[in-house]
């Protein structure tokens, strides 16, 4: 029977923050939730019976399921409150208006005052959030307050009434909290320097401030003003501990549409952020087939009006990684820095997500499909002549030079096929030599395969940096395999790849189905080899002393290593020890052994 929509979702979530959907069989939104991890989240909404009745109800109108990925938990909050406001689902909790989130507001004045507000006045005043909390913002404020002397009063500071001597400093300026401006004791440029440091620190930006404190700390010190600077010190710890806050709105982009692409060899993705009153209020992707190898400037912009149309959106606006040609009505904005470049990271994170889920599904209702696809890309990444649906990966073992030993695993069609794994004892080299160990086996593996006339693999991978490679294409030199079949050496420091020749190694990207599929490979190899060479150590330690006893076998020898761990114990321990394993007259035998050999 082939499996829903939700079941598919629910195996192909993500396991980051982010806030999800539940639709029903209308398309309508039934209810919008955050989560800190989006997979155990949803699914524990269809693991679990619910004592709720209405959570119960919910849960059977449920046809898909649909998710925005985000960077932080309080991302997710905040999204999850715009969407609730804008999209109003049936089983959610309604906000009222009036129930919004705090703002950091730098006011619009002469020596501007730094504060809190609920509320969002277009009066040319600046506002940094919202925030996900009062204490998140209480704390950014009392970090402020601690390093800079801003004014907490509400005068009207003009020249004119400061000139007339109409104020008078406070309690703040006798605790040093304020410099009093009021009575012309601050000039209104030094206060402004303090506001721009703060705009800095609200947007994560500490590294000006924190150059400043440092160079006045030194000037301090060197003039032997130890109590100042040691309370300029205090300013830096307070800077350096408190973590800036990611956010996901901002007031002043309003009404913007925001797009990205990310594609394969087959499929471009494209992502859609709609931006209301600086609010995200709709995330969207698409997936759109390659027929002509189209690059993704011309996806993008097929996406874009594709998706345009499907929202009747009419935002003159929008922001993209890169330029479009989408006419002269339209503002194009590729932005460079600041929340708007955040936005179009934002978007771009979820269409890499959407990405994966489709993979995740295909490779569970289409594995053929998945699988065609995976050689594809591989044959793609690795520069190679055809897809390597046969691959063969080799590792040496030897520890502090003992028993060294080989392997080779073997993947089909991205899979380990283990009837084809093979194990090789060293047999022409003498002491640890992983160059000339390598040369050996891939040398002894193919020339088997040349004269019983079997298949040979399309890639060949060695776990090592350039030698263990440079080895092994000796070996297929000398069988004339040389071009025939590709090989590649995969380093472990930075998961580098080699190629033959190449004195640059390549990179793949860390999330990368290549690399992931050569990583597994080489992981195979390793544990496979490490397997080989523990038994094969085992086989000699026994070999080595306790089936020297006549009359002693191997099972024997290793009930014995199994209870006591080391020959050394078994020759200290009594025979009545050794009898309750294994019987009193191989006791007796073993016992007599090790007295007469003492």
């Amino acid at each position: 029977m082939p499996e829903s929509s939700v079941e598919l979702s629910l195996k192909t979530l993500p396991e980051n923050p982010g806030v999800y959907q539940f639709y029903d069989k209308d398309n309508k939104l039934l209810y919008v939730g955050k989560a800190k991890n989006l997979k155990k989240r949803v699914n524990s909404y269809f693991t679990k019976s619910h004592d709720s009745r209405r959570i119960a109800v919910m849960v059977k109108k449920i046809v898909a399921v649909k998710h925005i990925v985000v960077k932080t938990e309080a991302d997710a909050l905040l999204l999850e409150n715009n969407l609730i406001k804008t999209r109003r689902p049936r089983f959610n909790v309604m906000l009222r208006d009036d129930k919004t989130y705090p703002w950091l507001c730098i006011k619009k004045e002469r020596f501007p005052r730094v504060f809190l507000t609920r509320k969002v006045i277009k009066d040319g005043s600046e506002y940094y959030g919202p925030f996900p909390s009062l204490k998140t913002i209480k704390t950014l404020l009392s970090l402020i307050k601690g390093v800079y002397q801003i004014r907490t009063c509400n005068y009207d500071l003009s020249a004119p009434k400061i000139e007339g001597g109409k104020y008078k400093v406070c309690l703040e300026y006798h605790l040093g909290n304020c410099l009093g401006p009021c009575e012309a004791y601050q000039s209104e440029e030094e206060y402004n320097a303090q506001i721009e440091s703060v705009r800095q620190i609200v947007k994560g930006n500490f590294q000006s401030s924190l150059k400043a404190f440092r160079l006045q700390m030194k000037t301090l010190a060197e003039e032997l003003r130890f109590e100042e600077a040691e309370r300029i010190k205090k300013k830096i710890n307070s800077l350096e501990s408190y973590q800036s806050k990611s956010t996901v709105v901002n007031p002043k982009i309003s009404n913007v549409d925001v797009f990205s692409i990310v594609s394969d060899e087959s499929y471009g993705y494209v992502n859609f952020l709609q931006v209301v009153n600086g609010a995200i209020i709709r995330s969207h992707t698409i997936e759109i087939k390659k027929r002509l190898e189209e690059d993704d400037k011309t996806l993008l912009e097929l996406g874009i009006i594709e998706i345009r149309q499907l929202f009747s959106s009419r935002s003159k606006f929008i922001y993209v990684p890169f330029h479009v040609d989408l006419g002269e009505h339209i503002s194009i904005q590729i932005p460079k820095l600041g929340d708007k470049k955040s936005l179009v990271e934002l978007s771009q994170r979820n269409a890499k997500f959407f990405r994966m889920e489709r993979f995740k599904t295909m490779k569970i209702v289409d594995p053929e499909r998945h699988t065609k696809r995976l050689m594809t890309q591989m044959q793609s990444d690795l520069r190679l002549p055809s897809p390597p649906v046969h691959i063969e990966c080799f590792d040496n073992s030897n520890i502090q030079g003992t028993n060294p030993v080989a392997a080779c695993v073997v993947f089909r069609h991205g899979k380990a096929f283990k009837k084809d794994y093979r194990k090789f004892n060293i047999k022409t080299v003498e002491g640890p030599d992983d160059f000339a160990s390598m040369e050996e086996v891939v040398h002894r593996r193919y020339k088997r395969l040349l004269e019983e006339d079997e298949s040979l693999p399309q890639l060949i991978v060695i776990d090592g940096g350039k030698g263990q490679l440079s080895s092994a294409v000796k070996a297929l030199d000398r069988l004339g395999l040389r071009g025939k079949i590709s090989i590649i050496g995969i380093a472990k420091r930075l998961e580098e790849i080699y190629f033959p020749g190449d004195q640059f190694p390549l990179y793949l990207d860390k999330k990368s189905e290549t690399l992931k599929v050569i990583q597994q490979l080489r992981n195979e190899a390793h544990r496979f080899g490490i397997t080989f060479h523990r038994q094969k150590r085992s086989k000699q330690a026994i070999d080595s002393e306790l089936q020297h006893i006549d009359g002693i076998g191997e099972k024997t020898a290793l009930e014995l290593l199994k209870e006591f761990r080391s020959v050394k114990r078994i020759k200290d321990a009594s025979e009545a020890q050794i009898a309750g394993i294994i019987g009193h007259a191989k006791a007796k035998l073993i016992t007599n052994y090790f007295s007469e050999n003492a």
